[in-house]
């Protein structure tokens, strides 16, 4: 249809009490919108964002439901976003400021004032007031049945966030007085929405149309992504600096037309269009040299070389799983993927999704690397997002924010618009590339082309949650690329099947990567994706297939399709031995080596913490470093980075004999090669994930007694005979039954004269796959304590689905069901807060602080040792700190011990907490401490909360001990 942008007949052949209407108002300085300009703005920049902004993977979404395709969907979104707000004509709505209220009066339309209304007003808001109007308008006007009006009318009822549910619509059609006043004026009422309805069907050129749609069955997953682009266009036709009106209900700028109204916002607003991809042509080697930055001589691994192949084979994009050792360049083998599936499918950008914060700050360069990388398509600039809790904090992401800062002023729609986080010093960004100031707050981040961000981003997409409609389009308009998808638990793989299956029926492009994925989890991810008329055919063999590497792909409409490209890579021999769990004992095998460079990694943080004391004693302080995730985030930083700094592929500092003590932290997103590696039992997929930090990388020099690798295994009472029995903190954290069975699976290869090395990569889906199956493992003797240990993971299990199905969306419906109810009994708002990750993730909510320090007199300062001159600035209570120490503070965040987040004592510990409130810090100008935990520590570092003693130090992180301890 073009890019036409109408409205201005819509004002000026309305009756006078239509014009009366109105939609916005400013208590600032009496200032209103008049309610047919502001659907004409709504129309209007809806128009400009399918034209400017919206992928072409979501327009086809939406053209192909409709029977005028492509025009038809157009048209659609601009009508919709036109009619949104008609419920506003009601005397529910009108009633609330007086002034204006009276002026319909005038004109005829009677009301009581909103004291007369009482609390019976807020049984129709004005979303679902809409929905009744306009669904009864199809009905009574153009014969359309109840039914596929309501498919169509749902989003207008659904645009500030939730659609109504079943109940909400029978209170509000029995109480008819809320949209029409009885007696004299309910026709004039009456008259006038219906005035408004066909007004706007003709100026957004859909009356020929009606007839048409009368018809058609509207998939959810259209009704979801048109629900989100009219949220948009209300959101950014809301915005008076960008879309003015005065005190006489006019916008002050009457010599211009309304065409130029709406150009005039957007390019104020200056929202960048989709990525543009162009399919990649040429080989594999020159794709990878052109979008990598691969060393001389290097060529792409048989796995990334498969992977361009089977994209490109595929009978259209849909989900590939790449299942291959670590060290194989999976990474790059998704980037890949994505360039091609978003070629093909019209997919605006890629949302790159990661276990854990740490991984995604890893990944936000990476990515960002590729993505300047990219043929330049006549010169589109992208806008990319890092999308956790702690982003703002993240200087990289933070320079890009602060070239794409505008001078516009968002409507507060997120609750945090009005304070914009702070970027660091103005930096030239990366051609190309923009952080845009609009799409920043927690609802609005993920709708940037690019972005890294964490698994429970995309898991928001399963949770019945305000604005859900917002991450739907935010993803259904890209690629995702899902990053070691075996480290979610049953729980989050509930949520996560789920959403596989709205992102399948959105025809969304996924890549799943995995170094140890089981056979079953396989098969679920690929059947969710599939959907349930498509899962029944050939999925079996998915499960069944024994090769590594392995790839699997599933296109829309086709059965999956699987190819084992082989190997190149160094394979690793690597010897399993038990050991003692004694501290002593460890101290007395690492003093048996000469030199070298050991990682010893425990399962809960008192052990590390534990370990690291005895091996101090014995080898000195210098030669111990401790690693876990209870350091405040700076600290945190700092110790990464040190480790990639010395043990990393670059490093040249790397010591002669050190030992590094570290939790799950060094599983994952740590570039680091050890010599020798000692792990408490785990998971065998993740005693697999820790074996590639050993002899990670080619390296010459290694010790003598070192240069095979080797892997002792502890955390375990062994005893002479019977079953080995885990320690209880592995227990408590992986479950008896993961652990038994690990050990099972591993028992062939530990110590026994006829036993022999673990073979990476060719044993690791041997391992894996048996680990995870259903077939007896392990000696005859642990028989009944397997089955015990199974019996109770199946009951833990189940428990986790019913509470994960709690709060989580339904499956797809057919086409033509209203999104009526789809969110209702939802939790309210969801973001990346630790009571939102907690909705989707396993965990009890943990309770996170910033961790300061108080000096003699109660003067507070951040920690002093913090690095880059954030050490010992000044925190006063009776004023707003200055940017620098507010900004270290909130980066020196530290997340408490579950033992302190228990139902029992949580209570206690935030009423302890909350002793240190600073009222002078809870100022909108105070951003970054505003509602924030504070935990001051004296010169020693240490502290007393809820009856424990908390010492902190930058060497050891975060110890918990008994007042009798400390």
């Amino acid at each position: 249809m073009g890019e036409k942008v109408r409205g201005r007949r819509l004002g000026k052949r309305l009756s006078p009490g239509a014009r009366a209407a109105w939609a916005k108002s400013s208590y600032a300085d009496d200032g209103y919108l008049p309610l047919w300009r502001h659907m004409s703005d709504s129309a209007a920049t809806a128009g400009l964002l399918w034209d400017r902004w919206l992928p072409e993977q979501v327009k086809r979404l939406v053209a192909q439901a409709l029977p005028g395709g492509f025009a038809d969907a157009r048209a659609l979104a601009v009508w919709l976003a036109g009619v949104h707000d008609v419920g506003k004509a009601t005397p529910a709505f009108a009633c609330q400021v007086e002034p204006l209220a009276e002026k319909m009066r005038r004109a005829g339309l009677a009301m009581p004032t909103m004291r007369q209304f009482g609390e019976d007003r807020r049984m129709a808001p004005h979303g679902l007031a809409g929905q009744e109007i306009l669904q009864d308008w199809l009905v009574r006007a153009h014969g359309w049945n109840p039914r596929r009006a309501a498919q169509f009318a749902v989003v207008v009822g659904g645009h500030h966030g939730v659609p109504p549910d079943a109940a909400q619509v029978m209170d509000v059609r029995a109480h008819p007085r809320l949209l029409r006043t009885p007696g004299e004026s309910e026709a004039l009422w009456a008259a006038v929405q219906t005035e408004l309805l066909e007004a706007c069907a003709d100026d957004f050129g859909v009356r020929e149309r009606l007839a048409d749609w009368r018809s058609v069955r509207l998939p959810q997953t259209v009704q979801v992504v048109l629900s989100a682009l009219v949220i948009m266009a209300d959101w950014i036709a809301s915005n008076r600096d960008l879309f003015p009106y005065g005190v006489d209900g006019t916008d002050g700028t009457s010599a211009r037309t309304d065409e130029e109204r709406a150009l005039a916002a957007w390019e104020g607003l200056g929202l960048p269009g989709p990525w543009q991809a162009q399919e990649p042509t040429g080989t594999p080697e020159e794709f990878f040299a052109s979008r990598f930055a691969l060393p001389d001589g290097a060529r792409p691994h048989p796995v990334q070389r498969a992977a361009i192949d089977l994209a490109r084979r595929m009978p259209g994009p849909g989900l590939m799983m790449i299942e291959a050792p670590m060290g194989r360049g999976k990474t790059e083998a998704a980037l890949a993927v994505a360039e091609i599936f978003a070629a093909r499918s019209g997919a605006g950008g890629c949302f790159f999704a990661l276990p854990t914060m740490a991984t995604g700050n890893a990944m936000f360069p990476r990515v960002l690397d590729w993505l300047e990388r990219l043929p330049d398509a006549q010169g589109q600039r992208l806008t990319v997002g890092l999308v956790h809790s702690k982003a703002a904090l993240n200087e990289e992401y933070q320079e890009l924010r602060s070239r794409g800062r505008q001078q516009i002023a968002a409507v507060d729609m997120d609750g945090d618009a009005g304070i914009p986080r702070p970027g660091s010093e103005k930096r030239e960004a990366p051609a190309g590339l923009v952080a845009h100031q609009w799409l920043s707050g927690r609802k609005k981040a993920m709708l940037s082309s690019s972005v890294v961000g964490t698994i429970d981003q995309l898991l928001f997409a399963g949770l019945k949650s305000r604005h859900l409609a917002l991450r739907h389009l935010s993803v259904a308009g890209k690629v995702v690329v899902i990053d070691e998808a075996h480290a979610f638990d049953a729980y989050m793989n509930e949520y996560l099947d789920r959403v596989l299956s709205w992102l399948g029926a959105y025809r969304v492009p996924v890549v799943v990567l995995s170094a140890t994925l089981p056979a079953e989890r396989r098969r679920a991810l690929a059947e969710a994706y599939a959907g349930r008329e498509q899962r029944a055919v050939g999925f079996a063999s998915v499960a069944e297939a024994e090769d590594y590497p392995l790839l699997t792909a599933v296109s829309p409409g086709h059965g999956p399709v699987q190819d084992a490209p082989g190997d190149s890579g160094g394979g690793a021999r690597v010897r399993v031995e038990r050991m003692a769990d004694d501290e002593a004992a460890l101290a007395d095998r690492l003093e048996e080596l000469d030199d070298g460079c050991v990682l010893v990694i425990r399962n809960t943080v008192p052990r590390v913490l534990e370990t690291a004391r005895v091996l101090r004693e014995r080898f000195g302080d210098d030669a111990v470093t401790v690693a876990h995730a209870r350091f405040v985030d700076l600290d945190r930083a700092a110790k990464d980075k040190a480790l990639v700094d010395r043990y990393g592929p670059k490093s040249t500092s790397r010591p002669k004999r050190h030992i590094v003590v570290a939790s799950q932290v060094a599983e994952q997103s740590l570039d680091v090669d050890f010599d020798l590696l000692v792990t408490d039992l785990a998971p065998v997929d993740l005693i697999l994930q820790r074996m590639g930090r050993l002899h990670r990388h080619a390296r010459t020099g290694r010790p003598a007694r070192l240069r095979a690798p080797r892997t002792l295994v502890t955390g375990v009472e062994w005893g002479a005979a019977g079953v080995p029995e885990p320690v209880s903190g592995s227990q408590a954290v992986y479950g008896r039954h993961a652990l038994l069975r690990s050990l099972a699976v591993l028992t062939p290869h530990l110590d026994a004269p006829e036993s022999r090395p673990v073979r990476i990569p060719e044993d690791i889906s041997p391992l894996v796959q048996t680990a995870y199956g259903d077939e007896e493992v392990g000696p005859a003797g642990w028989a009944p304590a397997l089955a015990e240990a199974r019996r109770a993971h199946e009951t833990e299990r189940a428990k986790k689905k019913r509470g994960a199905s709690v709060f989580r969306i339904g499956e797809v419906k057919s086409p033509g069901s209203p999104l009526i109810g789809w969110l209702a009994a939802g939790v309210g708002d969801a973001d990346d807060t630790r009571a939102g990750r907690a909705q989707v993730r396993d965990s009890e909510e943990s309770l996170e602080v910033l961790v300061v320090q108080e000096h003699e007199g109660g003067r507070l300062t951040t920690l002093p040792w913090l690095g880059k001159g954030r050490g010992g600035l000044d925190l006063p209570r009776d004023a707003v700190p200055t940017e620098r120490a507010a900004r270290a503070a909130a980066a020196s965040a530290l997340r408490l011990p579950a033992r302190l987040s228990k139902p029992w004592v949580i209570d206690q510990v935030i009423k302890e907490l909350e002793q240190f409130y600073v009222d002078a810090w809870q100022a909108k100008e105070s951003h970054w401490l505003a509602g924030e935990l504070i935990l001051p520590v004296q010169a020693d570092c240490q502290t007393r909360l809820a009856g424990l003693v908390l010492r902190y130090s930058q060497d050891d992180g975060l110890e918990v001990l008994r007042e009798t301890e400390g």
